[in-house]
């Protein structure tokens, strides 16, 4: 089954219950200011409130539209009022298109479902490019200064994590969450084995030096 994230500002739509229509389930959650968090999997899509309490909703725009992750996902702008410069401005910000609010579960439901119907808008061969790193995710390969790396599934979803969050320490709680795997029973020694075999494979590359553990804290990969 396909799955597809609805990502909205308003913090009431996180709590919309999911639906599941032709072997595709949509669910929402709710999108803060530093973006999505945890890996970006499946279909995305966006939908950001003009007004929020931290920022615009243009500077949101802008700052997704600058995340590599998020170069392709599509970005409606929920307008209070139907205003032609408003509309233009959420356009020129990195918007697809806009709607005005309030929106509804039945709305965003709607709108997504009718686009989605007509085309998958996420690229399968979506690459990720980090200093020497690169992650083809239609492949599910990685590679270290064009050298393949061999990884099993969960190492390949890590690594993939760590260049999304380079040159930052993250513990291991947070890598779980970050994999998806929050409220799963995942022993937070289970992650030392992912960093075991992640190490290896990258050792075989000559990239082992660069994921380091920062004692009592986590691990770091220096992607640079």
């Amino acid at each position: 089954m396909e799955c597809v994230t609805i990502y909205t500002t308003d913090k009431g739509g996180a709590d919309f219950a999911n639906f599941t229509h032709n072997d595709v389930n949509f669910s929402f959650a709710e999108l803060l200011p530093e973006g999505p968090g945890g890996l970006i999997e499946g279909p995305i899509w966006i939908f950001i409130d003009w007004v929020l309490p931290e920022l615009s909703g243009l500077e949101m725009c802008r700052r997704l539209r600058a995340d590599q992750r998020l170069s392709d996902v599509h970005i409606t702008m929920v307008l209070e009022q139907d205003n032609a410069e408003d509309r233009r401005r959420a356009l020129k910000a990195g918007a697809d298109d806009y709607m005005i609010g309030p929106v509804d579960r039945n709305t965003l439901l709607d709108r997504v479902m009718a686009l989605h119907a007509q085309s998958h808008l996420r690229n399968p061969h979506h690459v990720i490019s980090v200093g020497d790193f690169v992650i083809d995710l239609g492949a599910e390969q990685a590679r270290w200064q064009s050298h393949p790396i061999s990884l099993r599934p969960n190492e390949f979803r890590l690594l993939r994590y760590m260049l999304e969050n380079p040159d930052r320490v993250l513990s291991r709680e947070e890598l779980i969450e970050g994999l998806g795997k929050k409220g799963e029973p995942i022993d937070l020694r289970t992650v030392d084995v992912w960093i075991k075999r992640l190490r290896s494979g990258l050792k075989a590359v000559g990239a082992g030096q660069l994921l380091r553990t920062v004692h009592a804290k986590g691990y770091v990969l220096d992607a640079g």
